[in-house]
């Protein structure tokens, strides 16, 4: 299928140490010419983390964008060089303090595809076991753990918000009911 839009030139207008924005004039299939800026994040993981007792470990983290605090799966951005599962574990160390033998891959997404090229990877973790964090200074969160049910309601009633973390326990949630059995 040929694609409907065609890039004319592009830059980066503006970038920091999480993301770039990237400004394309672009032809559109009308002729006309049109601008189109693209947060540009890469790739990163979200790890649903099960303890042994197949409870679901989650972060309540402050988000300074949406000036709140919000329910989320442990996640962060994969660092150049490392594979999907080297970012997973990494993030499960660093926000819950989650050690863990394996990690089962369970799909991929884009986390804001209207305005963001970010691919999202995410991971079930099993067994998962709690200890110290290692949480960056702009990191404000805590560690809670929570029945299977409880979390696949707060999914469902949006108590957690936050779209890819609501996504993937949606998404598991057949899974997730038949651990609660």
């Amino acid at each position: 299928m040929q694609k409907p839009f065609k890039q004319i030139e592009s830059k980066i207008a503006w970038a920091c140490d999480w993301y770039n924005v990237r400004q394309d004039r672009i032809l559109l299939p009308d002729g006309s010419v049109g601008e189109y800026n693209v947060v540009q994040m890469g790739t990163a993981v979200f790890i649903l983390p099960l303890t042994r007792q197949n409870e679901v470990v989650l972060v309540y983290q402050y988000r300074y964008t949406v000036d709140e605090y919000c329910w989320e799966l442990p996640a962060g951005g994969v660092k150049a060089g490392q594979s999907l599962e080297e970012a997973a574990r990494d993030e499960l160390r660093e926000e819950i303090g989650g050690t863990i033998d394996t990690l089962e891959y369970g799909g991929q997404f884009y986390t804001a595809s209207g305005v963001c090229d970010e691919v999202g990877h995410y991971f079930i973790a099993h067994d998962v076991q709690l200890g110290k964090t290692a949480h960056e200074p702009a990191e404000l969160m805590q560690v809670h753990v929570k029945p299977i049910a409880e979390v696949l309601q707060m999914a469902r009633h949006n108590e957690i918000a936050d779209a890819p973390s609501a996504l993937i326990l949606l998404l598991m949630e057949p899974y997730l009911r038949e651990l609660r059995i």
